[in-house]
């Protein structure tokens, strides 16, 4: 072991101590940004590679997550936006993505794999593999539960909640003058793509970009934020330490 990589060890190690008895995020959202660019700095042609080394990182985060007692992780792999980059970048991507959602699906791993996003605007082979990793991780409870984002877009959840909802409403025979009389924010929470599950405390984003992306619009009215500078593929323990010690050293009003 080099004497940075000792250093660098220690350091962890003190870290992680003192996160000890700390509040700790029970939902993370983690937009994992800055895998081409990453490439591109590391001089790799293709941007997958980029891409490649990021789906690597997603697992060591997650074992990250169970260690510090997180329960549920968004990760935010590929917004509907993005669908419209060129089939020769795209397409390479969707096949990551699909071996990164067979990968964490193994046997061997603890995870619970939920699909947040609209799975109707993807390849039907890319949906296909999603489905399957969701349906083989349903029943397990020892490890933290993975929403992966794919297809996804703030506004467009909020508009797919909306829609389940009057779908809802109109099936019971109840008509919209009715609806309007009742309407809340839970009656909208309740048919999100997160629903069931606590809002994120904490946003993690790399890359050094500050902006939400139409990351968990609604979801993340009152979550903490937190931006390193490094892209997602050098995104390391340290750094997750570090953004755990931000959100335990934050006074949370939640709006008061």
């Amino acid at each position: 072991m080099s004497l940075r990589s000792l250093v660098y060890s220690v350091y962890e190690r003190r870290l992680a101590g003192k996160l000890v008895g700390k509040p700790v995020p029970q939902h993370v959202g983690v937009m994992c940004d800055g895998n081409r660019r990453w490439a591109r700095e590391m001089g790799f042609v293709d941007p997958n590679d980029g891409h490649r080394v990021g789906a690597a990182r997603v697992k060591e985060l997650l074992t990250w997550c169970d260690q510090a007692g997180i329960k549920h992780v968004t990760l935010y792999l590929l917004a509907t936006d993005n669908l419209r980059r060129p089939a020769a970048e795209l397409d390479p991507l969707l096949r990551i993505i699909e071996d990164l959602a067979t990968e964490l699906a193994e046997d061997a791993n603890p995870w619970r794999l939920r699909m947040v996003g609209a799975l109707d605007v993807l390849p039907t082979a890319t949906a296909t593999a999603l489905k399957a990793a969701r349906e083989k991780t349903r029943g397990r409870t020892g490890g933290v539960e993975v929403n992966m984002a794919v297809g996804y877009g703030g506004r467009r959840e909020i508009t797919d909640a909306v829609r389940s909802l009057l779908h809802e409403h109109a099936a019971a025979g109840g008509t919209l003058e009715e609806l309007a009389e009742v309407l809340d924010v839970d009656h909208i929470a309740e048919h999100l793509y997160t629903a069931g599950q606590p809002d994120p405390d904490l946003v993690i984003r790399t890359s050094g970009e500050q902006r939400l992306s139409g990351f968990l619009l609604w979801q993340s009215a009152f979550s903490e934020f937190y931006f390193h500078d490094a892209n997602w593929p050098d995104f390391r323990r340290i750094d997750f330490l570090r953004a755990l010690r931000s959100y335990a050293s934050r006074q949370r009003r939640f709006g008061a």
